[in-house]
């Protein structure tokens, strides 16, 4: 899938779109991605991460509300390369990752808030497809998000051609 460039869409889509101010970084080789998103909200526990990314993804992207939290990692490596092999386009997290190096050598993009090296805990709290907001950006299931270098962006359906 071809990485559709941010900047490009606001000069000609603005009216249509969200910026998500909020400093996210980059990990991993892939510059960006874009598809319908999914969401799901936990604080601290990574199960509905993983089982949410242990279905086939078709293009879609994960948005993640982990609250913010730095103290412990919703993402490590054996997670997104489960949703490298299920056809997700990318995460999006509110929240940290671990195991940075080993994301930042794979084809694949997670954008995250921080790194911490600590696992989360496996309760299985959380909820999905629910709206979330962060960083002045509502995500929703089913509308579109498009992320690269410059920032993320969100619409109620697809902007591009």
């Amino acid at each position: 899938m071809p990485i559709l460039n941010t900047a490009d869409l606001v000069d000609t889509h603005d009216e249509h779109l969200t910026f998500c101010d909020y400093p996210l970084t980059r990990f991993g080789r892939q510059e960006g991605f874009h598809g319908p998103i999914a969401t799901l909200k936990c604080f601290e526990d990574n199960s509905l991460v993983r089982s949410t990314l242990e279905q086939a993804g078709d293009g879609r992207v994960l948005v993640v509300d982990g609250g913010g939290s730095t103290r412990c990692a919703l993402v490590g490596d054996q997670i997104a390369q489960l949703a490298k092999d299920n056809g997700w386009a990318g995460i999006v997290i509110n929240g940290s990752i671990r195991d940075s190096e080993i994301i930042g050598d794979m084809e694949f993009a997670i954008f995250a808030l921080a790194t911490s090296p600590k696992k989360s805990s496996k309760t299985g709290m959380g909820t999905l497809a629910q709206p979330i907001n962060f960083g002045d950006a509502t995500f929703v299931d089913g509308h579109y998000l498009y992320a690269d270098g410059d920032g993320i962006l969100v619409a109620p359906a697809a902007v591009h051609g």
